[in-house]
């Protein structure tokens, strides 16, 4: 069987849809849907001067692939007319439409994996919704108790012990059993979906030079060391806290599967900086796989060349490869 993805178009003013239009110019090895209303792909498509074929979703015909410049669509009409580049409050329900139907055809086994392109978190807000991101949606949605964003970008991953929260609350969330439960996600994730048998684990402090033994901080002797030695007893390969500003060295780095960080910027800067445009967002913990872009809406360039397909490609070929391997 061919693996069976779903794709989010996210924000229809923003590049989701130059992502999907340029993409199915590419013949791929597995069977794609994409969930969203059929004319924002059309409108995109001629104005970005590509063809484009579109053929209705079936479930009888999830084990064909697609030629190129065909897309399958499972139909969701927006609630307004999409001008590229023009965000409208009136098409936050839609974005998250689209997103609770993928969320339910991957929950009822008809797809393997969740591609999302990317949302604009404020015109959501703005339209009365409180939303903080895809990962948090999810887990809610999912009814998972928690779950953490990992990024990948080739070799290297930077996983998460908080996501989207003021810096100033960070502290605060980084308790025993929420660290606890980050870590032992991301062993059960990269044991059983990536196969690594024996995932090595890298911890940052919370703090500068992870807290200098308590001078700069007690986050790292209250709760972060005391977590990695209970876990390393349970013969997890965990090593830490070490601090932030070393530990994304080539020495470090040569010996671990992942880093954890422990808010979004202290992690994610170096990533990106590593390999922006081709790291892939990776939500552990979920009942099925998912996988997004590393950006954002870019509504300054819809509908130009500027538009980088990398990232999508990037999570696309993970979604593939993972559920290929089993």
């Amino acid at each position: 069987m061919l693996p069976r993805l779903i794709i989010t178009m996210g924000e229809p003013a923003g590049i989701g849809p130059d992502l999907l239009v340029r993409f199915a110019q590419i013949a791929m090895n597995a069977n794609i849907t994409v969930v969203g209303d059929p004319k924002i792909l059309q409108d995109r498509a001629k104005l970005l001067n590509l063809p484009i074929k579109l053929k209705n979703f079936d479930i009888n015909q999830l084990d064909r692939d697609l030629s190129a410049g065909e897309v399958q669509i499972l139909p969701i009409e927006a609630n307004t007319r999409v001008l590229p580049g023009k965000l409208s409050v009136e098409n936050s329900r839609y974005v998250l439409a689209c997103l609770d139907e993928a969320i339910k055809q991957c929950q009822t086994g008809q797809f393997d994996a969740l591609v999302t392109c990317p949302i604009h978190k404020g015109i959501i807000n703005e339209a009365g919704i409180a939303f903080t991101g895809h990962t948090e949606y999810l887990a809610q949605k999912t009814q998972t108790e928690q779950v953490v964003m990992m990024l990948q970008a080739r070799d290297l991953r930077v996983a998460l012990a908080t996501t989207h929260i003021p810096l100033a609350a960070v502290s605060a969330h980084i308790t025993t059993e929420s660290l606890t439960k980050t870590l032992q996600i991301i062993q059960q994730d990269l044991q059983q979906r990536f196969h690594i048998a024996a995932p090595r684990m890298l911890v940052c402090g919370l703090n500068p030079h992870a807290g200098e033994g308590g001078y700069i901080g007690r986050e790292e002797i209250d709760i972060i060391e005391p977590v990695i030695k209970k876990l390393q007893q349970q013969n997890m390969n965990i090593t830490g806290p070490l601090p932030a500003d070393t530990i994304f060295t080539p020495k470090q780095l040569a010996t671990a599967d992942v880093v954890l960080a422990m808010y979004h910027d202290q992690g994610l800067p170096v990533l990106k900086h590593y390999g922006f445009g081709e790291a892939v967002n990776i939500t552990l913990g979920l009942p099925f796989l998912r996988v997004s872009v590393d950006h954002g809406t870019a509504l300054d360039i819809v509908g130009t060349d500027a538009v980088d397909l990398g990232s999508l490609q990037a999570a696309i070929n993970l979604a593939i490869n993972t559920v290929k391997q089993g």
